[in-house]
């Protein structure tokens, strides 16, 4: 009996030991388990709390760009009419000239205007670089706000430096390089034009030079040109080497030689020529590539392409006086002692033409060419010579 108990006993007495070293070996692992336990299920909490923010805040976001869909229509439009014809605020932009061309062929159909619609008249300078008529320019326009526009297209490194003050602060285009006689100068003249289609009451539109200078005050200008029935455009078939000489017949069948023609190139149109310049896509590529010096395409180009499409529109001369008798390939260049009382009034008084069909002295709105040397005496006496 003894023998079995202390048997049994040393069975007991061998598992007790073996139990002990069994929750010694797995005491930690027990512990290693629950922490990774607890660290799951915190780490399954935190995502949780995330993923519920995270669908909150994107249900909110959906719900305001529903709401702000509902309430606004996916493309901008204008509000109010104002919207469209405002004019743009500022003549700076990133369009090339395809794109401006474009932009500046739109016209309405409906002729009558649903707003009122003071007319306006876009000055275009055609310049190397600065005005030196600048000042003289200023008195012009002085107290005719809201009827005119300013726009100038110089080479492209110019930098103008007029004051903020000046009717001439920020009127500067987009401008590319422009080559005397070539089809970049027409491309410059267009330029000026579909920059000035972009305002909605612009309605005429006069292209000027740096050495331009105005010969009356601007109510005589404004109520010549708004009272005109015709567009003041050269149009002249000159039957010599100078004139049907420089037609090329590669320009057939668009431009046929009974249809060729030449002008200044200081122009006057209405909006509806100056649309059909801009737009231009038929006569233009014949121009470009077969009337190079000595054929000048700023000679020829608008005169005969108005013409043939629009030649009742036409009076057939320019507004701007120049002095050919000099001779040579420019006109003649007008400094400070050539300024006299008899000078301009040789200007004003020597000529005789036709305006809205019947004969007048009263020709010319514009002069050229003035050397800067002449401000002084032109602003000196503006007053006697011009009327301001």
């Amino acid at each position: 009996m003894q023998s079995r108990v202390g048997s049994l006993g040393n069975l007991e007495e061998g598992k007790e030991p073996l139990l002990k070293v069994t929750h010694q070996l797995f005491r930690p692992m027990h512990l290693r388990l629950l922490q990774f336990i607890l660290l799951f299920l915190g780490v399954a909490i935190v995502f949780s709390f995330f993923s519920m923010y995270m669908i909150s805040y994107a249900g909110n976001q959906n719900l305001a760009t529903v709401a702000q869909s509902i309430l606004l229509p996916c493309v901008p439009e204008p509000n109010t009419l104002e919207s469209w014809i405002r004019p743009p605020s500022s003549s700076s932009h990133v369009m090339n000239d395809s794109e401006l061309f474009w932009r500046a062929s739109f016209t309405p159909k409906i002729k009558d205007y649903p707003f009122k619609r003071t007319p306006k008249i876009a000055f275009m300078f055609l310049a190397r670089g600065p005005l030196p008529m600048a000042p003289l320019w200023e008195k012009f326009f002085n107290g005719s706000e809201g009827l005119y526009s300013i726009y100038i297209h110089s080479l492209p490194f110019y930098r103008p430096d007029f004051p903020p003050t000046s009717v001439f602060y920020g009127r500067q285009i987009p401008s590319q390089m422009v080559e005397w006689g070539r089809m970049s100068m027409c491309d410059a003249e267009r330029r000026l034009l579909a920059n000035a289609l972009l305002d909605v009451s612009n309605e005429w539109f006069v292209l000027l030079s740096e050495s331009c200078i105005p010969l009356h005050n601007f109510s005589v200008v404004y109520r010549y040109i708004s009272r005109s029935r015709f567009s003041f455009m050269g149009s002249f078939d000159e039957d010599s080497p100078f004139g049907r000489g420089r037609y090329n017949e590669n320009m057939s069948p668009e431009v046929n030689i009974t249809e060729w023609r030449k002008g200044s190139q200081w122009f006057e149109v209405n909006r509806k020529l100056a649309i059909d310049i801009v737009q231009d896509t038929i006569y233009y590529p014949k121009f470009e590539q077969f009337c190079r010096p000595a054929c000048y395409v700023d000679e020829h180009y608008f005169p005969t392409m108005l013409t043939i499409q629009s030649s009742h529109l036409l009076a057939n001369r320019s507004l701007t006086w120049v002095d050919w008798s000099r001779g040579g390939a420019h006109p003649a260049t007008f400094r400070s002692n050539d300024l006299t009382v008899q000078f301009f009034k040789k200007i004003f008084e020597g000529t005789k033409c036709v305006y809205n069909n019947q004969p007048t002295i009263l020709c010319y709105m514009f002069a050229r060419k003035f050397a800067p040397s002449a401000l002084g005496t032109l602003l000196n006496h503006s007053s006697e010579f011009f009327g301001f």
